[in-house]
């Protein structure tokens, strides 16, 4: 039985351990080259610069672009980076937006370096010892908090947490497109739950639950803080509650928004021309003592040095006179919203913690780090945390840090203990066929198909490569492995199918995405698994890529990420993989003997590649 001291303390060295970790494996020196930082997906290597501006706040931003796609696993939304080219200082910043070939950084300088557009530049992830010390400090601060020390207690107890409620029915209406399921986690968000669970598999409708549940605490007068760890979630959440006529206020790094969601954000809101006259003016002023130091180029003495610098110091200034008038407006704006919503950082950066908020919805907590969610535990009074800890879980580079429970989510951390959880039961995504295995797998078979989806054996097919010489390969520009063969099969698979058949190709490993975008027909959207995740299509063809003789399969064995690969298509699921390969593996030996029973299984010999 731990003591709460004592299991803060272990966070904080798990913490440490994964600082330690990032520090050591994002080094760009004679250890890790260049190359070996690309093949890991932690370099993107060589960048080419499509356009410079100064962005929120002043600060340099760029925006560019990759001549190959590369692997997002790491590369997420608020990522530190450092911009780099041999030779020269590097310059840290933060990762805006990236979607595997072009993305935008936000630099943390007075101005672009000189060297930004010179051959060779390039991005590389940097330690995160921000988010980490805020980490640290969210679980300190729990020691302070009584009622903070209480959940701590309650949820490292080893004891069910059983919680007992009055469903609340009669100031709640539902309209029958709710299934009940649905309909049971939404009464329990309105109810006086302390923590209600919502378990949301693929497909079962659970934002469009969490909307309306939000709608109704609204209604009922309350104001609702709604985070999600990455900004795509946040977006997404965000532009539901808008469409559901909800006033709302999105903090954090927006850079890709839609036209609708826009105002609702800092830098939308302050599009007021008053306020942008204010802003305009200041930036002027900051434009032109910037102009006044880049006069002094590269090289110079130490007087050229010593004004530059002065100049500089007047351009920061400058910056955080932007930054008072853009938090007094911001303030306003978090008053006026009865929902606000962002990543836990941007909520941090938001600086929300003078506000106080009846509830607070963590959407993808299975997703989001136990030490995020302290940050927000102490804004409100009750909490919702939804999501699934079956599909992609929090991203940790430490392996010890993992493998001392670093990556267990906020979500998985409270399901081991709270009960009742409500699980969303009905799937609306798949054809049965497809849905059945995960059901069975990840859900106790507890996982049900709408009753319009029909199932069909033929929506389900695993084609057989073993015997064929479809071997896995290493990629090049230090990318991650290909398999030639499995493409070749997957462009047979494409000339058998109607020209205007929606079809994506998804893969676990970028090398194979980089060689697919390269060989498949424009018309074929090509995406790693993470990159997918949320979202759907009528055909989804799968290559596995690993084929050795070793049956080595690599991280192949997170099967949650195959959870959400397995979970996208809605019509057609194709899976190209080798069973003298994977076969051994426990996961994939049940999904091959599932496809037997219930889907087609192919051999790669009944094509005609050969």
């Amino acid at each position: 039985m731990y003591s709460i001291e004592e299991k803060v303390k272990e966070l904080i060295q798990l913490i440490d351990l994964e600082e330690k970790a990032q520090q050591e494996q994002y080094k760009l020196d004679q250890t890790h080259t260049l190359k070996t930082l690309k093949a890991e997906g932690l370099a993107l290597h060589p960048i080419q610069v499509q356009r410079k501006t100064f962005g929120f706040a002043d600060y340099p931003e760029v925006q560019f672009s990759l001549g190959f796609p590369a692997e997002q696993h790491f590369f997420r939304d608020n990522a530190p980076i450092e911009c780099f080219l041999m030779g020269e200082e590097p310059v840290k910043g933060v990762l805006l937006e990236f979607n595997g070939k072009t993305g935008i950084v936000r630099l943390h300088a007075p101005d672009f370096p000189d060297w930004i557009e010179d051959n060779g530049v390039g991005i590389k992830l940097s330690p995160d010892t921000r988010t980490t010390t805020i980490m640290k400090n969210s679980l300190r601060g729990v020691l302070k908090n009584k009622f903070l020390s209480s959940l701590f207690e309650k949820i490292y107890s080893g004891e069910s947490w059983q919680l007992s409620y009055q469903p609340n029915t009669r100031e709640i209406s539902l309209s029958d497109r709710f299934n009940q399921s649905q309909q049971e986690a939404i009464i329990a968000m309105n109810s006086d739950l302390p923590v209600t669970i919502v378990h949301g598999p693929p497909g079962t409708g659970k934002t469009t639950t969490l909307i309306e549940g939000i709608k109704q605490l609204i209604r009922r007068g309350e104001k609702v803080l709604v985070s999600a760890p990455s900004n795509t979630a946040a977006n997404h959440i965000a532009r539901g509650l808008l469409q559901a006529g909800i006033k709302i206020a999105r903090v954090g790094n927006v850079t890709k928004v839609s036209e609708d969601l826009f105002p609702h954000t800092p830098e939308g809101y302050m599009n007021d021309p008053k306020i942008q006259k204010e802003i305009k003016d200041l930036q002027i002023r900051a434009a032109a003592f910037r102009k006044m130091a880049l006069t002094y180029k590269r090289q110079f003495g130490k007087a050229e040095r010593e004004q530059r610098n002065l100049l500089f110091k007047e351009v920061r200034q400058i910056r955080d006179e932007i930054k008072k008038i853009q938090h007094y407006y911001e303030e306003k704006m978090m008053d006026q919203a009865s929902a606000v919503i962002g990543t836990p950082i941007g909520i941090v950066d938001a600086e929300l913690f003078k506000h106080q908020f009846n509830t607070l919805v963590i959407d993808e907590a299975g997703q989001c780090l136990e030490p995020l969610a302290w940050t927000l535990f102490g804004m409100a009074e009750k909490y919702v945390l939804a999501g699934d800890p079956f599909q992609l879980p929090p991203t940790v580079i430490s392996q010890d840090a993992a493998a001392k429970g670093f990556q267990s989510s906020i979500l998985e951390r409270f399901m081991k203990v709270i009960d009742p959880v409500f699980l969303l039961n009905v799937q609306y995504r798949m054809r049965p066929t497809i849905a059945g295995f995960s059901s069975d797998y990840f859900y106790e078979g507890k996982l049900q198909s709408a009753p319009h989806l029909e199932k069909d054996s033929n929506s389900l097919v695993f084609i057989d490569t073993a015997g064929s010489g479809f071997q896995e390969n290493a990629g090049e520009n230090g990318s991650s492995l290909q398999n030639e063969g499995e493409l070749q099969l997957v462009q047979k698979l494409l000339n058998e199918m109607e020209s205007n058949q929606a079809v994506t190709f998804i893969t676990p490993y970028s090398g194979q995405t980089l060689a697919a975008s390269q060989v498949l027909p424009k018309t074929i959207r090509v995406s790693t698994i993470d990159s997918f995740q949320g979202q759907e299509q009528e055909t989804i063809i799968i290559s596995l890529v690993r084929s050795n003789e070793e049956g080595i399969i690599g991280f192949l064995n997170d099967y949650r990420r195959m959870n959400v690969a397995m979970t996208r298509a809605k019509q057609k699921l194709i899976v190209i993989g080798d069973s003298a390969t994977i076969g051994s593996d426990p996961f994939y030996k049940k999904f091959m003997e599932y496809v037997e029973k219930e889907g087609v299984y192919k051999s790669v010999w009944e094509y005609d590649l050969f």
